[in-house]
């Protein structure tokens, strides 16, 4: 049977940029859609000829604001990629969007193009806090955006960013109520971070803008897994909650370690050519990827082996996030030897003791509380 494959996508442009993001998301106030075109389908080409038979799981375009892609842009993509990798199931393809009315009014277009799932980036039902993050949209558009994709696509989740500065568990409390009133079945709940680069990490440094300390965040963390359990939606991921089979099957695939090709500048994979697992990262200024394409068909930067004690490693850090937890036999097959060699024995003793690791007899399984704190129990375990 052919190996499985996910498929990213990227598309750099935004219209603006929002003061939290650090992704690889640039403003332009031109862009030749045929140009670019032309070269994601050259690059997934490149890709085609290197990687042989698969079995296409899914498609996921993300970015950037990948809602400003022409739809015929998607669906030639997705076109190619199901031609020369056949999927054995309903192939998921996912498209992320933002709810302003100019993007939500060509959903209809992506659905005929292929699309048969979309992540609307609504990130906050509060009309203040809508303005704070930099968001275009305000909540009536955002709801309406929501109901429109509900009525076009057969599956379709929605982004919320909490723990903003200010914040109450009751303003949070409302705004998730509101969300679940959607009756999506995919919700990826994000607490605010503040990363290098960006304009809130400026204001941060300066000393204006505040993030809720530990224990409120701890609060918010623990109200938003209770509220969606009992919605329907539990958690299977720290940030994502569903509905049983509602799960970003895309995002699986990252989580369980399996192989995935990212095109696009700044994509990043893992794939297997000719038998070893190689970490791909592609140019990540959009003008050197496009020209990088058009001399050589590929805009890779890197292209190294894993090791596999790293593909363990990198198993565990991927898999801890999960519910479900990481499986023994899938650790020992990565790393080539048993799974003990690759954690801190006396730190799992202590995780476990802790309440922040289970040990199941078939996977590692990291606890609610082990999730909530998993940076530091990942530092612990692999130090």
């Amino acid at each position: 049977m052919a190996t499985p494959l996910a498929l990213y996508v990227h598309w750099p442009f935004c219209r603006t940029k929002c003061p939290y993001c650090d992704f690889n998301s640039h403003v332009r106030p031109r862009i030749e859609q045929a140009l670019w075109r032309r070269a994601l389908l050259a690059e997934l080409e490149h890709w085609i000829g290197r990687l042989g038979p698969r079995r296409l799981v899914s498609v996921f375009f993300g970015g950037g604001t990948p809602s400003l892609m022409e739809p015929g842009t998607v669906g030639a993509l997705i076109e190619r990629a199901v031609a020369a990798w056949p999927p054995e199931d309903e192939l998921e393809v996912t498209l992320e969007a933002n709810p302003t009315s100019v993007e939500a009014g060509r959903f209809r277009a992506y659905r005929a193009a292929g699309v048969n799932r979309v992540s609307i980036g609504v990130q906050a039902l509060d009309e203040a806090a809508l303005r704070f993050l930099g968001r275009e949209h305000g909540v009536a558009e955002a709801l309406d955006a929501v109901d429109l994709a509900t009525a076009v696509f057969p599956r379709v989740s929605i982004d919320l960013i909490y723990a903003r500065p200010g914040q109450t568990a009751a303003q949070w409390e409302a705004e998730l109520a509101r969300a679940l009133a959607t009756g999506t079945g995919h919700l990826s709940l994000y607490q605010l971070t503040i990363e290098p680069g960006t304009r809130f990490f400026a204001e941060a440094h300066a000393g204006r803008l505040v993030l809720p300390d530990e224990d409120a965040q701890a609060e918010l963390f623990e109200r938003t897994q209770e509220r969606c359990a009992a919605a329907g939606l539990p958690a299977y991921e720290i940030s994502n909650h569903a509905r049983p089979g509602e799960e970003s099957r895309h995002n699986l695939v990252y989580w369980r370690y399996g192989e995935y090709l990212g095109i696009g500048p700044g994509a990043h994979g893992r794939v297997v050519v000719e038998g070893v697992r190689r970490a791909t990262r592609n140019l990540r200024a959009p003008e050197r990827w496009l020209a990088a394409v058009e001399a050589g068909g590929h805009g890779l930067e890197v292209e190294e082996p894993v090791a596999p004690r790293e593909q363990a490693i990198e198993a565990l850090m991927m898999g801890l996030r999960l519910a479900e937890g990481v499986p023994l036999a899938r650790l020992e097959a990565l790393a080539g030897a048993s799974w003990r060699a690759v954690v801190d024995e006396a730190a799992r003793v202590r995780a476990v003791a802790a309440g922040l690791l289970e040990e199941a007899p078939d996977r590692l399984v990291a606890t609610a509380a082990g999730r909530q704190r998993l940076d530091a129990l990942l530092r612990a375990l692999l130090r």
